[in-house]
């Protein structure tokens, strides 16, 4: 197992955002988390990464108990995310982004080389301001520079949001190379047809629970509508 939560709770001052989570996810597998806005998979994602405090025994990771661990160091263990608005910094080029990525010093095989193999794009804009890209290309600098990590978790919030479908069609042909190289990913998605195209399995969240969890492939519309909306679907 590659990372496991255990009744996994989160809270925002005294507000309950995440209600007793179990997921579980192996290593090299791709998960997509799914569910309306607000339905927690940022906060999820937060709380992996360590952005959200959570305390002990909720989250492990290669069997590690972590969830005390500060962020910084869950990133030099192997766990990166690519953040929704991809929060490039304005004042740096796109190869100074990516470089920033690799901070920790964690070894692997991601590379300046090895991005801009991934994504061609990156090395002819290079020395260019990493906000003054399209939108795509940005998504990819966000990617790239999470994977300058060298993680063996990378986690993906909304890496679609706001691109055109032949821009995210671009991104998404990136990750089945980017499990190749041995990394599980975890899919932040509102686009449902699109991840359970690349999924192995599906956890859908709503009001920051799991409603309904299984193999991508056996899932149908249906029954991912009434998990998204409960009762109204």
């Amino acid at each position: 197992m590659l990372l496991q939560t255990k009744s996994l709770t989160a809270f925002y001052g005294d507000f309950q955002a995440l209600f007793g989570i179990d997921l579980t996810i192996e290593p090299g597998e791709l998960i997509g988390l799914i569910g309306a806005n607000g339905a927690g998979k940022t906060t999820l994602l937060r709380a992996i990464t360590g952005l959200l405090p959570t305390g002990g025994e909720k989250v492990f990771f290669n069997g590690a108990d972590i969830g005390g661990m500060r962020a910084e160091n869950r990133v030099r263990l192997g766990i990166a995310m690519v953040p929704e608005g991809r929060k490039l910094f304005p004042s740096l080029s796109v190869e100074e982004n990516l470089n920033l990525g690799a901070a920790s010093g964690r070894a692997g095989i991601w590379t300046l080389a090895r991005i801009f193999k991934l994504f061609p794009i990156l090395e002819e804009r290079r020395h260019s301001p990493a906000t003054k890209l399209s939108g795509g290309q940005q998504q990819m600098v966000a990617i790239g520079r999470a994977l300058m990590a060298n993680p063996t978790l990378l986690l993906c919030d909304e890496i679609s949001l706001g691109l055109a479908p032949i821009v995210i069609a671009e991104v998404y042909k990136a990750l089945p190379a980017i499990r190749e190289s041995g990394t599980a990913i975890i899919v932040v998605e509102q686009d449902i047809a699109q991840v359970m195209r690349i999924a192995d399995r599906l956890y859908c969240l709503r009001e920051g629970r799991v409603v309904l969890q299984g193999a991508a492939k056996s899932m149908d519309r249906h029954e991912i509508a009434k998990a998204y909306f409960g009762a109204l679907a």
